[in-house]
């Protein structure tokens, strides 16, 4: 990793309000090339709030979300998920009636699909297709292709999301609970999949309650309580944080 370089991402003294109630306040986060990095803490405390500030589904109230080094706070989503930044839900949103294939071509900017009546067309751009074709052999979904969305399984449809959202080529992923409601061998598998992303050059940001999986993956946590962060640092150093402890890990009998 070149340290040299600005970080990926950087959150500046952002905050949020809602009316009287801050959801965030004055959150600094940076994400370096090639990092992945876990936000944590209790549900409630505003993970999800930064992921829809750094992607413009929120217009912070203060501070700055920078992209390799330039400010995007102001830009709406469409043009923050063409300048790098794509994301996945902690509930998933994908097309039912679309196929795994028209999940994959629709995500790419020149896809020539007909977003307005998410119908398949003929296509010929051949890099939309190879490129679809690359994230399909990448997510090991070959074999349901031709599946619509709402035919899978739980954790199959949360795969095709991440592919989905992969396609785009962005600089920056970012997962909101990846890995929830899988057992341990879907996850161990989508663990597999974040490494082998992150080789490939991409910046990760994700939301886990997964523990073993947060702390087995991540290369450093941001912890947050009441919109506040309490603590950051590497995953060692936050599953021995007492204010981590009390505020969410909680302490051993």
């Amino acid at each position: 990793m070149n340290t040299t370089l600005p970080p990926r991402l950087r959150l500046d003294r952002i905050t949020k309000a809602f009316g009287g109630v801050h959801a965030l306040t004055d959150l600094s986060l940076d994400v370096m090339p090639g990092q992945i990095i876990g936000l944590i803490g209790p549900n409630g405390a505003g993970k999800t709030t930064t992921f829809n500030v750094i992607t413009g589904a929120y217009r912070a109230s203060s501070g700055t979300v920078l992209l390799d080094g330039q400010a995007v706070t102001s830009e709406p989503p469409h043009k923050i998920a063409r300048a790098g930044i794509m994301r996945t839900f902690q509930n998933i949103r994908l097309f039912s009636d679309m196929t795994v294939w028209e999940h994959l071509l629709v995500a790419q900017p020149h896809s020539g699909l007909a977003v307005r009546r998410l119908l398949p067309m003929r296509f010929s751009n051949r890099k939309t297709i190879e490129r679809a074709e690359e994230v399909l052999e990448f997510f090991a979904l070959g074999n349901v292709r031709n599946r619509p969305a709402r035919t899978l399984p739980y954790g199959l449809q949360r795969r095709v999301e991440m592919a989905r959202a992969v396609t785009a080529r962005p600089r920056l992923l970012l997962l909101d609970e990846p890995v929830a409601g899988m057992n341990h061998d879907e996850a161990e598998a989508i663990r597999a999949l974040v490494l082998r992303l992150r080789q490939g050059g991409l910046s990760i940001l994700l939301i886990e309650h997964d523990m073993a999986f947060v702390m087995n993956l991540c290369d450093e946590l941001y912890v947050l309580d009441f919109g506040i962060l309490i603590a950051h640092g590497r995953p060692a150093e936050i599953r021995a944080n007492p204010a981590v402890l009390d505020a969410y890990l909680g302490r051993a009998a």
